[in-house]
């Protein structure tokens, strides 16, 4: 064999220092678990579960100099050195001038929409995300999606879904004028789409012409480090820019952001938004006093405002995204050697199966995506989650909304499973996809005033 014929794997840039033991499980166990559950994976309990994929939000592993640096919380109430730690480390990292700290990403989608958005006002934005339109809508506005087509497919190989369609933002613009239009919600690499990427090419036009109009983009920041790997690889003139010169540049082209810092920066609990409004910032120092505690801790810990400022600099690493995705391909491409349907190109944070094409037999009332998450479960302990109807909800006359896309969220937590882990969950899938004509739909039972997905309880038909 030459050399130049030896194929060199990647490996994850870290070793395993602490392991926690997992509960096995019997099918009669799960089956059990899951009727109780009310076939809603959220309502399982974590011990029933043996590979947890239900989201990367919160369920990250921490390095060792994370680990260290709660030690060195700051946990004064007001002043706190751990704040101005993460202060410089966003600063520094993002770009951003003022930040207010919030106990997760949610908490400051809340105040920003409450100082924002006037009743009557439009947001477009690319792609709804649960929490953020809800927020929006609360406010008084009205999410409008601006993204392109591509991203409502699962198989177009468009490599950055998504981007803005101008022409869509344009038409938005000429309908409800730029005065009724606070922002426009842009997220790095859109969730519900599929973990999708958008190109610094298209966010450059769009700061041009929001800039003509003097339009606000607010960024959801919360896998921007992510987003900046695709354009690494994918991008004409990123190929030899770093991920963290990329991300300054993405946050660069953007006014203010929130963070769920609980997915890039590494950490268990943790957000902020951030601004570069002197205006804006005021007054989310006054509200973030009312909603989550005084402006220098913002619902946290000190100590974790030391692991978020260090988890922002490691999410920035070259290796860890390479290591990061490279196991969210791995096992999408093992998902696609058993024929199974998924979204393509394959995402960032997680595999998106297609529930449509896996249950083609049920129809969208009959919740093909939240039935697919309960068999994988039963099958062999994997939790996923929904991304679909469920998750759409329902719009303000009572109606549901129906998304283009019905889809199984196997969503990777950083530096927590093995390639074994990936195998096993893919074998799983592919054992449901053998069975899936004698897959029966589900009925709702119960459903909540809010985001429905997290606690909607389910029978079979």
């Amino acid at each position: 064999m030459k050399k130049s014929d030896i194929k060199h794997s990647w490996a994850e840039p870290y070793k395993i220092k602490m392991v926690e033991l997992l509960k096995m499980t019997t099918k009669q166990q799960r089956i059990k678990a899951i009727k109780e559950a009310g076939y809603n994976t959220f309502l399982l309990k974590s011990e029933d579960v043996y590979i947890d994929l239900l989201t990367d939000s919160g369920t990250n592993a921490m390095s060792d100099i994370q680990w260290a640096a709660l030690m060195l919380g700051d946990e004064a109430y007001a002043g706190s050195k751990s704040y101005y730690k993460l202060e410089a480390a966003i600063q520094k990292y993002y770009g951003y001038k003022y930040i207010v700290p919030t106990h997760q990403g949610r908490a400051a989608e809340n105040i920003l929409s409450k100082i924002l958005i006037k009743k009557g006002d439009v947001i477009p934005g690319n792609m709804y995300f649960t929490t953020t339109r809800l927020h929006q809508e609360l406010a008084g506005g009205t999410f409008t999606d601006i993204i392109i087509d591509e991203a409502h497919d699962p198989y177009s190989d468009h490599p950055f879904k998504g981007n803005v369609d101008m022409a869509k933002l344009e038409k938005v613009v000429k309908k409800y004028g730029a005065k009724k239009i606070p922002y426009i919600s842009i997220a790095t690499n859109v969730n519900m789409a599929g973990g999708q990427p958008v190109s610094m090419a298209n966010l450059k036009e769009l700061r041009a012409y929001t800039k003509k109009l003097g339009i606000r983009i607010i960024h959801d920041m919360t896998r921007v480090a992510e987003n900046a790997y695709f354009i690494q690889q994918r991008e004409k003139g990123y190929a030899k820019k770093s991920i963290k010169d990329i991300v300054k540049e993405i946050c660069s082209l953007t006014d203010g952001a929130t963070m769920s810092a609980k997915k890039d920066a590494l950490v268990n609990i943790g957000g902020f938004m951030a601004t570069n409004e002197w205006d804006v910032f005021e007054e989310a120092r006054n509200m973030v006093v009312v909603y989550e505690g005084l402006h220098t801790y913002g619902g946290l810990a000190g100590r974790d405002m030391e692991a978020i400022a260090v988890g922002i600099a490691e999410s920035l690493d070259d290796n860890h995204q390479r290591a990061r995705i490279g196991q969210v391909e791995y096992l999408g491409h093992k998902m696609m050697e058993y024929n199974v349907p998924i979204v393509q190109p394959i995402g960032g944070h997680g595999i998106f199966v297609d529930a449509k094409k896996f249950l083609p037999h049920l129809t969208q009332d009959q919740f093909p995506a939240q039935t697919l998450a309960a068999e994988v479960y039963i099958d062999s302990g994997v939790r996923t989650m929904e991304r679909g109807i469920v998750s759409a909800g329902r719009k303000a006359n009572g109606e549901n909304y129906y998304p283009k896309l019905e889809l199984v969220r196997f969503t990777m937590p950083r530096r927590v499973y093995t390639q074994a882990h990936m195998d096993v969950i893919a074998e799983s899938v592919a054992s449901v996809y053998e069975r899936r004509n004698s897959i029966k739909g589900l009925k709702m039972v119960y459903e909540p005033k809010y985001l429905r997905f997290f606690q909607a309880k389910f029978e079979k038909l």
